[in-house]
């Protein structure tokens, strides 16, 4: 992710109008944000993308390697604005995070 990018998303949650035309324009763009982590015993993925009512669609699939069966998959439903507010609440913005790190770590709280 460029530089720009980066500090603009940052920029954005200053103000929710801004940051809903951040994340709308992201999406438009990008369709969806998918990650992945694994450390050969756990491991999860994650999608994200805008619904038509301009809502966040967040889907975290987790499971492990070592004993449990089938993997857990959860999606939820939230506000752009639940989102920004998580976001500044967790202080994202002022660490060293880039937008699909913060993403990944805000799925693992919503979802």
């Amino acid at each position: 992710m460029a530089n720009e990018t980066s500090e603009q998303w940052r920029q954005s949650l200053k103000s929710k109008e801004a940051f809903q035309d951040f994340v709308r324009k992201y999406f438009n763009n990008h369709r969806e944000m998918k990650g992945h982590y694994d450390d050969s015993i756990y491991f999860e993925d994650y999608n994200i993308h805008l619904d038509s009512k301009d809502g966040l669609v967040v889907t975290l699939t987790t499971g492990s390697y070592t004993g449990q069966g089938m993997p857990i998959k959860d999606t939820e439903h939230v506000s752009v604005e639940d989102f920004r507010q998580l976001l500044l609440n967790k202080r994202f913005a002022k660490a060293d995070v880039s937008l699909p790190d913060a993403f990944h770590m805000a799925a693992d709280l919503v979802a």
